[in-house]
């Protein structure tokens, strides 16, 4: 403040860096009146694909890149609208970001907290017990919380089935059929 700033240095350096941008965007003036503007961005534009524009609309503080409504200081299109009809950028900063509301916010004193061993602290009267419902099985494989309907109910089944005949009480190794099957299976190679 002795230096003569109002603003806080993140506002400030923030406002320099748009109004850098600021000078290679194009502004039309849709209502002078109503103060809208439309601004085209020329910068860092890749070839074939169009340039950005936006709508700035400064009595309502709103600009379509919602910079401006969300920070509360003017985004590099409302400081391209300023200059182009030479309005003053800086009332269009909230208050929030003056170094006088900053020296407010922490020039309350804070108490001194006396020294823990000193403080009173109540007995608890009741006992914290943890749900073991929601405990997680450290172990294995995560339980399914999914309701099973009819369709996941599978029919009961003895023993194993052979992968080649598909009968029940052998595997693929000890199936009767093997020789026929592997006789197929060479024979179908050939071809």
């Amino acid at each position: 403040m002795e230096a003569g700033h109002v603003l806080v240095e993140d506002v400030r350096d923030a406002i320099v860096v748009n109004r850098q941008m600021a000078r290679s965007m194009n502004v039309e003036i849709y209502s002078r009146r109503l103060e809208t503007f439309r601004v085209t961005e020329t910068i860092n534009r890749r070839p074939g694909i169009p340039p950005r524009s936006y709508g700035v609309d400064l009595r309502n503080r709103r600009c379509d890149c919602r910079r401006f409504q969300t920070l509360h200081y003017p985004c590099a299109h409302v400081v391209a609208a300023c200059a182009k009809v030479n309005l003053n950028v800086e009332q269009f900063i909230d208050d929030v970001y003056t170094l006088e509301r900053t020296l407010c916010v922490w020039e309350n004193e804070f108490p001194v907290l006396p020294d823990l061993s000193t403080w009173e602290v109540p007995m608890t009267t009741f006992k914290l017990v943890p749900d073991r419902g929601l405990r997680r099985n450290p172990r294995g494989h995560p339980q399914s919380s999914r309701i099973h309907n009819e369709i996941d109910i599978r029919k009961k089944f003895d023993g194993k089935r052979c992968g080649l005949c598909k009968l029940a009480g052998y595997s693929r190794n000890k199936c009767p059929q093997r020789n026929y099957h592997v006789g197929q299976l060479s024979r179908s190679d050939r071809n």
